[in-house]
């Protein structure tokens, strides 16, 4: 058994298909069928159940994919290490963010974070606040960019706050509030509202904001895409509450869209979160151009 056997069963179990599962290996199928059906004459079991149209992973390949993954993480951890003894980073950077970051300009940071580290892969994913900080405490991210409600704070990792923030209405240019100079949570609970899908940390900013001034409101559209929630407003069906450094800079050019101040409404904090457990080389170096200190 070698580690390339392993990287090539993860990646089967990934794809569910052995001719994807090759290619994202840079190796022909043949030799990856090879290799996998010789590790399992190796271990005495079936790793994959498969049919002309179908691959999945039977129990035994499942077991093994969880320690396979392990594996094959802790010898990326090693060869990260070992670089960083001679002071070189190297390894794989993974990034969560939320899609309505602004406290933090992330190409612009990857630029460089790139220029000094050039030899690190990153990878991003997008996702909602919870389930970012879920994947860090499950060693499945590195570092994440989070937005919860003040009233919240990220549990079971390590956190720095980022910035504060206020929400602000987004209405269709022609709606009677645009150009308003300021509005409360009162003068708008009757609006038919666009919103984050409910359950999210970004939707309970404004659930909490409501309920707390003893209020109910009308949300007739959830989305998960800012772009669509936007888009919703621009065509009339309904306004929302959106954080305002996010909103001001994608969106304040929009000639369909207001922004109005909202007094006593939504207020968001964003963190910067990760493990407190052994944080990896390329994590450090992220964290060092951060200008946090990690205390991990």
């Amino acid at each position: 058994m070698d580690l390339q056997q392993m990287r090539y069963v993860v990646a089967v179990a990934e794809t569910r298909n052995f001719t994807r599962a090759a290619e994202r290996c840079s190796v022909v199928q043949s030799s990856l069928s090879h290799r996998i059906a010789s590790l399992e004459r190796e271990l005495g079991v079936r790793l994959f159940a498969r049919t002309s149209r179908r691959v999945e992973l039977t129990s035994a390949g499942a077991a093994f994919v969880a320690g396979a993954r392990e594996c094959l993480a802790a010898a990326g951890r090693a060869a990260a290490d070992a670089a960083a003894a001679t002071g070189v980073v190297r390894g794989r950077l993974r990034i969560g963010v939320i899609v309505t970051t602004a406290a933090v300009d992330v190409p612009e940071l990857l630029q460089r974070y790139r220029a000094q580290h050039p030899e690190v892969r990153v990878a991003l994913r997008s996702a909602r606040s919870d389930d970012l900080a879920a994947a860090i405490r499950d060693g499945d991210l590195d570092i994440a960019f989070l937005g919860l409600p003040e009233s919240e704070r990220p549990s079971g990792v390590e956190a720095v706050v980022l910035d504060h923030d206020e929400h602000v209405l987004v209405v269709p240019t022609g709606h009677r509030l645009a150009g308003a100079p300021e509005v409360t949570l009162h003068d708008i609970a009757a609006e038919t509202f666009v919103d984050f899908v409910a359950g999210t940390p970004a939707r309970a900013q404004s659930d909490q904001a409501f309920a707390a001034a003893g209020l109910v409101r009308d949300v007739a559209y959830e989305s998960g895409v800012v772009e669509l929630i936007t888009g919703l407003i621009a065509h009339g069906l309904g306004v929302a509450l959106l954080p305002s450094a996010f909103i001001r800079t994608h969106a304040a050019d929009d000639p369909a869209l207001a922004l109005v101040p909202v007094t006593g409404g939504p207020r968001r904090v964003e963190y910067l979160v990760w493990s407190r457990f052994n944080p990896s080389p390329p994590t450090r170096a992220m964290l060092g151009i951060l200008g946090v200190r990690d205390s991990g």
